[in-house]
């Protein structure tokens, strides 16, 4: 192979953090070099990164494997103990072509290969600048990175440091750079986003920024934002739901369970009756908001009823896009700590977890069909509807915004045909 190859596993700001690493890595003339971008949410993510750096090995014998992201920081010696890795690089120093030119050479000791610096001590993010997300229609901006919270399962904030935020005026560069490049929908990302700003003179938050990027950033056509705390939803963020048609009607939000108790020992910040009533509150400002949430099946202590209150919760929340995850214990949390649950009791109530969250798209792809939706064309032959529904659109052009109807779905997707564009 010739150039540099990125592997991207987690989330969209590894998505947005790996064109960073491309360009970096360019700039420093590397190649003949594969860049894996690990995650560390799930045990599984660590397999899986594992398991790809094997196969890029057999296929590639040749190239220089580097090995950076979240898994990496939190479980360097793992990675850098693997014969077919070259390098290791820790989450900050992934960002910098310097990194990339002072790679130590093949066939040196696992501690040689580790470029993993200590985290904690990382106390501002850098704007990165780019102007194509490879494979995506849709950019996506970093606005904040790390967290300050220490929920009890997660490892994450070992691997990403304590909350920072990207200044405002960065952030609108940023999506001036990429809507004059030819995105039309921008999605704002960060590990905490709704913790923006707190870091900053001022304290803007997240629902400020959003209003300054439509403000002075027109060519915005559609404005996203990540996984979001609904506890730390601020007044702007909810003046954009209700008057604000450039942003999107999908939020996904961070539920994690639908338990009192499972919550607390969590250390989560919200309750049951704080969840839903921020999907009761959004849906008044604005009825057509469809939700998404990530929630965690067999937490250690989770008894059957207090499992019935996590399948309770996303039914009446009408949570269309369900994220399930069978609890995994992090070593270095002290979930991992508590008394575990069966690994076989685990994997069944996540079925069933899923097995709800199958029902309640189904239900939510019903109510789409005879509507009328605006999409915009992916790749793939497929469009996302402005409350983040996939359609299926045969012979449409990628990255055109079309209004069509819904006619109805096969269990996955949306179907349709093209509308006027007066009518929709």
């Amino acid at each position: 192979m010739s150039g540099v190859e990125v592997i991207t596993f987690g989330c969209r700001l590894n998505t947005y953090e790996s064109e960073v690493m491309r360009a970096q890595a360019e700039k420093a003339g590397l190649n003949n070099a594969i860049l894996v971008n690990t995650c560390a949410v799930t045990g599984e993510a660590v397999r899986q990164a594992r398991q790809a750096i094997r196969r890029a090995r057999r296929e590639n014998p040749h190239a220089r494997i580097i090995v950076t992201g979240c898994a990496a920081q939190t479980e360097k010696a793992t990675f850098a103990e693997m014969a077919e890795v070259d390098a290791v690089l820790g989450n900050e120093e992934k960002l910098s072509s310097q990194s990339y030119r002072a790679l130590p050479d093949f066939g040196v000791s696992a501690e040689e290969k580790l470029r993993v610096n200590d985290i904690m001590s990382v106390r501002g993010t850098a704007p990165q600048m780019i102007k194509h997300i490879d494979g995506h229609v849709r950019a996506f901006i970093q606005v904040q990175n790390g967290c300050d919270h220490r929920c009890t399962f997660c490892i994450i904030p070992y691997g990403r440091g304590n909350s920072r935020s990207v200044p405002m005026g960065a952030v609108v560069d940023q999506a001036r750079r990429l809507t004059e490049s030819g995105y039309s929908e921008i999605v704002l990302t960060g590990v905490d986003a709704t913790s923006y700003g707190a870091d900053l003179p001022g304290e803007p938050t997240l629902g400020l920024l959003a209003k300054a990027l439509l403000k002075q950033v027109p060519d915005i056509r559609r404005l996203r934002l990540s996984s979001i705390d609904s506890i730390e939803a601020d007044r702007h963020l909810m003046d954009l739901i209700a008057d604000e048609p450039r942003f999107m009607p999908h939020l996904h939000l961070s539920l994690q369970h639908g338990d009192d108790m499972i919550l607390k020992r969590m250390k989560r910040r919200h309750s049951r009756a704080d969840a839903l009533r921020f999907v009761k509150d959004v849906r008044r400002l604005r009825p057509q908001t469809s939700f998404g949430a990530d929630m965690i099946a067999g937490f250690p202590t989770e008894t059957e009823e207090m499992f019935a209150n996590a399948v309770g919760l996303a039914e009446k929340a009408g949570i269309a896009h369900l994220h399930v995850f069978p609890y995994s214990p992090r070593p270095g949390t002290s979930a991992a700590r508590m008394p575990q649950l069966d690994r076989a009791l685990v994997k069944e109530r996540a079925a069933r977890l899923r097995a709800t969250g199958q029902t309640l798209h189904l239900a939510h792809l019903d109510g789409m069909v005879g509507t009328r939706q605006w999409l915009l064309v992916e790749n793939n032959g497929l469009a996302h509807t402005e409350n983040f529904t996939l359609v299926a659109t045969p012979g449409l052009r990628p990255r055109d915004l079309v209004p069509v109807t819904i006619t109805g779905h096969n269990g996955k997707h949306l179907e349709m045909q093209l509308a006027a564009a007066d009518a929709a």
